[in-house]
Protein backbone atom coordinates (compact mmCIF):
# COMPACT_ATOMS: atom_id res chain seq x y z
CA UNK A 1 0.00 0.00 0.00
CA UNK A 2 1.24 3.12 -0.61
CA UNK A 3 2.79 4.91 2.37
CA UNK A 4 0.98 8.10 1.43
CA UNK A 5 -1.73 6.79 3.26
CA UNK A 6 0.01 5.70 6.47
CA UNK A 7 -1.17 9.65 7.49
CA UNK A 8 -4.59 7.97 8.39
CA UNK A 9 -2.99 5.15 10.80
CA UNK A 10 -3.00 7.62 13.73
CA UNK A 11 -6.57 8.81 13.53
CA UNK A 12 -8.21 7.09 16.61
CA UNK A 13 -11.84 8.87 15.94
CA UNK A 14 -14.00 9.71 12.57
CA UNK A 15 -13.17 13.23 13.45
CA UNK A 16 -9.38 12.53 13.30
CA UNK A 17 -9.86 10.49 9.85
CA UNK A 18 -11.93 13.43 8.89
CA UNK A 19 -9.37 15.51 8.65
CA UNK A 20 -6.31 12.93 7.90
CA UNK A 21 -8.19 11.95 4.69
CA UNK A 22 -8.82 15.85 3.61
CA UNK A 23 -5.04 16.57 4.04
CA UNK A 24 -4.57 13.14 2.02
CA UNK A 25 -6.51 13.97 -0.68
CA UNK A 26 -5.72 17.81 -0.65
CA UNK A 27 -2.10 17.21 -1.08
CA UNK A 28 -2.52 15.54 -4.50
CA UNK A 29 -3.57 16.95 -8.16
CA UNK A 30 -7.30 15.46 -8.14
CA UNK A 31 -10.35 16.62 -10.05
CA UNK A 32 -13.65 16.57 -7.86
CA UNK A 33 -16.87 16.68 -9.66
CA UNK A 34 -18.35 13.63 -9.63
CA UNK A 35 -20.45 14.09 -6.99
CA UNK A 36 -18.31 15.91 -4.46
CA UNK A 37 -16.78 19.34 -5.56
CA UNK A 38 -13.73 19.83 -2.95
CA UNK A 39 -11.73 17.62 -0.36
CA UNK A 40 -13.65 17.82 2.50
CA UNK A 41 -17.04 16.49 0.77
CA UNK A 42 -15.04 13.78 -0.33
CA UNK A 43 -13.67 12.63 2.70
CA UNK A 44 -17.04 13.07 4.67
CA UNK A 45 -17.98 10.72 1.21
CA UNK A 46 -15.84 7.92 2.37
CA UNK A 47 -16.54 7.66 5.78
CA UNK A 48 -20.33 8.13 5.01
CA UNK A 49 -19.91 4.39 2.37
CA UNK A 50 -17.78 2.76 4.64
CA UNK A 51 -20.24 2.97 7.50
CA UNK A 52 -23.02 2.55 5.23
CA UNK A 53 -24.74 6.18 6.44
CA UNK A 54 -27.21 8.19 4.30
CA UNK A 55 -26.53 11.66 5.70
CA UNK A 56 -23.19 13.02 6.88
CA UNK A 57 -21.43 12.29 10.64
CA UNK A 58 -22.64 15.02 13.08
CA UNK A 59 -20.57 15.75 15.63
CA UNK A 60 -21.21 13.16 18.37
CA UNK A 61 -20.63 10.69 16.10
CA UNK A 62 -17.41 12.17 14.95
CA UNK A 63 -16.22 11.58 18.21
CA UNK A 64 -16.68 7.72 18.49
CA UNK A 65 -13.84 5.62 17.86
CA UNK A 66 -13.17 3.84 14.73
CA UNK A 67 -14.17 0.43 13.65
CA UNK A 68 -11.79 -1.98 13.68
CA UNK A 69 -10.93 -2.79 9.95
CA UNK A 70 -11.90 0.64 9.06
CA UNK A 71 -8.39 2.17 8.44
CA UNK A 72 -7.49 -0.33 5.91
CA UNK A 73 -10.59 -0.31 3.47
CA UNK A 74 -10.33 3.20 3.65
CA UNK A 75 -6.64 2.95 2.56
CA UNK A 76 -8.32 0.81 -0.24
CA UNK A 77 -10.20 3.40 -1.45
CA UNK A 78 -7.47 6.51 -1.36
CA UNK A 79 -5.38 3.95 -3.05
CA UNK A 80 -8.27 3.76 -6.17
CA UNK A 81 -8.95 7.60 -5.64
CA UNK A 82 -4.93 8.52 -5.78
CA UNK A 83 -3.11 6.42 -8.06
CA UNK A 84 -5.95 5.23 -10.00
CA UNK A 85 -7.60 8.16 -10.45
CA UNK A 86 -10.74 6.98 -9.94
CA UNK A 87 -13.93 9.07 -9.13
CA UNK A 88 -15.18 8.41 -6.06
CA UNK A 89 -18.89 6.84 -6.88
CA UNK A 90 -16.98 4.23 -9.52
CA UNK A 91 -15.05 3.16 -6.02
CA UNK A 92 -18.31 3.43 -3.85
CA UNK A 93 -20.49 1.83 -6.82
CA UNK A 94 -22.95 4.43 -5.64
CA UNK A 95 -23.86 8.38 -6.82
CA UNK A 96 -26.88 10.91 -5.67
CA UNK A 97 -29.36 12.36 -7.41
CA UNK A 98 -32.35 13.69 -6.33
CA UNK A 99 -31.29 12.71 -3.19
CA UNK A 100 -31.91 9.30 -4.26
CA UNK A 101 -28.98 6.94 -3.95
CA UNK A 102 -27.79 5.09 -7.48
CA UNK A 103 -25.85 2.35 -8.12
CA UNK A 104 -23.44 3.12 -10.76
CA UNK A 105 -20.04 1.60 -12.47
CA UNK A 106 -18.17 2.46 -15.21
CA UNK A 107 -20.76 1.37 -17.30
CA UNK A 108 -22.39 4.62 -17.16
CA UNK A 109 -22.18 7.74 -16.76
CA UNK A 110 -21.84 9.80 -13.03
CA UNK A 111 -25.08 11.55 -12.47
CA UNK A 112 -24.36 15.32 -12.13
CA UNK A 113 -27.04 17.08 -13.86
CA UNK A 114 -28.65 20.26 -13.33
CA UNK A 115 -31.96 18.64 -13.87
CA UNK A 116 -32.48 17.35 -10.74
CA UNK A 117 -33.42 20.66 -9.59
CA UNK A 118 -35.66 20.99 -12.73
CA UNK A 119 -37.33 17.51 -11.25
CA UNK A 120 -37.34 18.40 -7.78
CA UNK A 121 -39.39 21.17 -8.92
CA UNK A 122 -42.08 19.40 -10.59
CA UNK A 123 -41.29 20.65 -13.99
CA UNK A 124 -42.77 24.13 -12.92
CA UNK A 125 -43.23 26.62 -14.17
CA UNK A 126 -42.03 25.36 -17.80
CA UNK A 127 -44.89 22.96 -17.47
CA UNK A 128 -47.89 21.72 -15.70
CA UNK A 129 -47.02 18.81 -13.52
CA UNK A 130 -50.84 17.65 -14.15
CA UNK A 131 -50.35 17.89 -17.79
CA UNK A 132 -47.58 15.14 -17.73
CA UNK A 133 -48.90 11.30 -18.45
CA UNK A 134 -46.02 10.27 -20.93
CA UNK A 135 -42.79 11.04 -20.06
CA UNK A 136 -39.63 9.99 -22.46
CA UNK A 137 -35.68 9.83 -21.53
CA UNK A 138 -33.28 9.54 -24.18
CA UNK A 139 -29.67 8.04 -23.00
CA UNK A 140 -30.61 6.66 -19.55
CA UNK A 141 -27.64 5.66 -18.38
CA UNK A 142 -27.99 4.46 -14.76
CA UNK A 143 -31.86 5.45 -14.90
CA UNK A 144 -31.37 8.51 -12.34
CA UNK A 145 -33.14 10.91 -14.55
CA UNK A 146 -36.06 8.50 -15.17
CA UNK A 147 -36.29 6.69 -11.83
CA UNK A 148 -36.11 10.07 -10.03
CA UNK A 149 -39.23 11.55 -12.30
CA UNK A 150 -41.16 8.37 -11.59
CA UNK A 151 -40.77 8.68 -7.98
CA UNK A 152 -42.62 12.09 -8.18
CA UNK A 153 -45.01 11.79 -10.72
CA UNK A 154 -46.30 8.07 -9.73
CA UNK A 155 -49.30 8.27 -12.01
CA UNK A 156 -47.11 8.85 -15.17
CA UNK A 157 -45.85 6.30 -17.45
CA UNK A 158 -42.05 6.94 -18.34
CA UNK A 159 -39.97 5.33 -20.88
CA UNK A 160 -36.10 5.69 -20.93
CA UNK A 161 -33.82 4.10 -23.67
CA UNK A 162 -30.22 4.10 -24.55
CA UNK A 163 -28.38 2.66 -27.17
CA UNK A 164 -26.44 1.15 -24.55
CA UNK A 165 -27.01 -2.45 -23.48
CA UNK A 166 -24.83 -2.25 -20.71
CA UNK A 167 -26.23 1.00 -19.32
CA UNK A 168 -29.64 -0.30 -19.36
CA UNK A 169 -28.44 -3.22 -17.04
CA UNK A 170 -27.50 -0.49 -14.41
CA UNK A 171 -30.88 0.85 -14.97
CA UNK A 172 -32.85 -2.19 -14.73
CA UNK A 173 -31.05 -2.87 -11.66
CA UNK A 174 -31.87 0.48 -10.27
CA UNK A 175 -35.52 0.54 -11.24
CA UNK A 176 -35.92 -2.80 -9.76
CA UNK A 177 -33.86 -1.30 -6.41
CA UNK A 178 -36.21 1.60 -6.39
CA UNK A 179 -39.51 -0.11 -7.01
CA UNK A 180 -39.93 1.27 -10.33
CA UNK A 181 -39.41 -1.19 -12.61
CA UNK A 182 -43.20 -1.58 -13.55
CA UNK A 183 -44.12 2.14 -13.69
CA UNK A 184 -40.82 2.94 -16.08
CA UNK A 185 -40.40 0.74 -19.31
CA UNK A 186 -36.78 0.72 -19.94
CA UNK A 187 -35.36 0.40 -24.22
CA UNK A 188 -32.48 -0.53 -25.98
CA UNK A 189 -33.02 2.37 -29.06
CA UNK A 190 -30.51 4.49 -30.61
CA UNK A 191 -32.64 7.97 -29.94
CA UNK A 192 -36.15 7.10 -31.05
CA UNK A 193 -35.38 4.03 -33.26
CA UNK A 194 -37.83 2.16 -31.22
CA UNK A 195 -40.14 4.20 -29.65
CA UNK A 196 -43.64 4.63 -30.46
CA UNK A 197 -46.35 7.10 -29.58
CA UNK A 198 -46.37 10.39 -28.45
CA UNK A 199 -45.30 12.25 -24.84
CA UNK A 200 -45.32 15.55 -22.87
CA UNK A 201 -42.27 15.69 -22.10
CA UNK A 202 -38.73 14.88 -24.00
CA UNK A 203 -35.94 14.80 -21.63
CA UNK A 204 -32.01 14.31 -21.98
CA UNK A 205 -28.51 14.30 -21.50
CA UNK A 206 -27.25 13.29 -24.53
CA UNK A 207 -23.71 13.11 -24.80
CA UNK A 208 -21.98 16.39 -25.99
CA UNK A 209 -18.43 16.54 -25.61
CA UNK A 210 -16.61 18.02 -28.61
CA UNK A 211 -13.38 16.20 -29.89
CA UNK A 212 -11.25 18.50 -28.91
CA UNK A 213 -12.68 18.92 -25.70
CA UNK A 214 -12.54 15.39 -24.82
CA UNK A 215 -9.12 14.95 -25.51
CA UNK A 216 -8.52 17.87 -22.40
CA UNK A 217 -10.47 15.77 -19.93
CA UNK A 218 -9.11 15.10 -16.84
CA UNK A 219 -7.83 11.75 -15.93
CA UNK A 220 -11.11 11.07 -13.69
CA UNK A 221 -12.91 10.74 -16.83
CA UNK A 222 -11.48 8.54 -18.32
CA UNK A 223 -12.76 5.90 -16.10
CA UNK A 224 -16.33 6.76 -18.06
CA UNK A 225 -18.09 5.74 -21.03
CA UNK A 226 -16.85 7.32 -24.33
CA UNK A 227 -20.35 6.67 -25.78
CA UNK A 228 -21.52 8.94 -22.68
CA UNK A 229 -19.73 12.21 -23.41
CA UNK A 230 -17.94 12.08 -27.10
CA UNK A 231 -19.94 13.84 -29.62
CA UNK A 232 -17.85 14.80 -32.45
CA UNK A 233 -16.41 18.12 -33.42
CA UNK A 234 -18.59 20.60 -32.75
CA UNK A 235 -20.66 18.26 -29.49
CA UNK A 236 -23.61 18.16 -31.60
CA UNK A 237 -23.74 15.03 -33.34
CA UNK A 238 -26.79 13.75 -31.06
CA UNK A 239 -28.44 17.07 -29.67
CA UNK A 240 -28.89 17.76 -33.68
CA UNK A 241 -30.35 14.56 -34.01
CA UNK A 242 -32.74 14.87 -31.50
CA UNK A 243 -33.97 18.23 -31.85
CA UNK A 244 -34.41 16.90 -35.61
CA UNK A 245 -36.16 14.09 -35.11
CA UNK A 246 -38.49 14.68 -31.93
CA UNK A 247 -41.88 16.59 -33.16
CA UNK A 248 -43.26 13.37 -34.56
CA UNK A 249 -42.87 12.22 -30.72
CA UNK A 250 -44.26 15.61 -28.86
CA UNK A 251 -47.44 16.20 -28.00
CA UNK A 252 -49.12 19.51 -28.92
CA UNK A 253 -48.34 20.87 -25.69
CA UNK A 254 -45.30 19.15 -25.08
CA UNK A 255 -41.69 20.54 -24.48
CA UNK A 256 -38.27 19.33 -24.70
CA UNK A 257 -35.80 19.71 -21.75
CA UNK A 258 -32.05 19.42 -23.30
CA UNK A 259 -28.62 18.95 -21.57
CA UNK A 260 -25.92 20.86 -24.08
CA UNK A 261 -23.40 21.80 -21.75
CA UNK A 262 -20.14 22.53 -23.31
CA UNK A 263 -22.15 22.44 -26.29
CA UNK A 264 -24.28 24.88 -25.30
CA UNK A 265 -23.07 28.04 -27.69
CA UNK A 266 -22.33 25.52 -30.71
CA UNK A 267 -26.07 24.77 -30.34
CA UNK A 268 -27.43 28.22 -30.53
CA UNK A 269 -25.47 29.10 -33.54
CA UNK A 270 -26.29 25.94 -35.12
CA UNK A 271 -30.57 25.97 -34.98
CA UNK A 272 -32.66 28.85 -35.38
CA UNK A 273 -34.67 28.07 -32.47
CA UNK A 274 -36.16 30.24 -29.65
CA UNK A 275 -34.51 27.96 -27.27
CA UNK A 276 -35.00 29.04 -23.27
CA UNK A 277 -31.85 28.85 -20.93
CA UNK A 278 -32.39 27.44 -17.95
CA UNK A 279 -31.05 29.35 -14.85
CA UNK A 280 -30.62 27.28 -11.35
CA UNK A 281 -30.63 28.24 -7.87
CA UNK A 282 -28.64 25.44 -6.95
CA UNK A 283 -26.11 25.78 -9.98
CA UNK A 284 -25.26 24.30 -12.66
CA UNK A 285 -26.07 25.31 -16.84
CA UNK A 286 -26.11 24.80 -20.05
CA UNK A 287 -29.84 23.19 -20.37
CA UNK A 288 -32.30 24.38 -22.67
CA UNK A 289 -36.15 24.43 -23.41
CA UNK A 290 -38.17 24.37 -26.23
CA UNK A 291 -41.88 23.77 -26.75
CA UNK A 292 -42.95 21.58 -29.98
CA UNK A 293 -44.94 24.31 -31.60
CA UNK A 294 -41.11 26.13 -32.17
CA UNK A 295 -39.70 22.75 -32.91
CA UNK A 296 -42.70 21.47 -35.91
CA UNK A 297 -42.79 25.08 -37.25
Amino acid sequence: MDTRFELINRSSTYHDLLHDIETILSNEDLFYGHGTDNAMDESMAIIMHLLQSHDPLKEDQLKASIQVGFLKKAKEILYQRIVELKPLPYITNEAYFCGKRFYVDERVLIPRSPIAELINNRFEPWIKASSLNRILEIGTGSGCIALSIASIFSDTEVVATDVSSDALDVAAMNAKAHDSDNQVKIIESDLFENVNGVFDLIITNPPYVPTEVMSDLPKEYLHEPDLALAAGDNGLDFISRILHDAPPFLSDNGIVIIEAGVASEKMEEAFNMPFIWIDFEKGGEGVALIDASSLKN
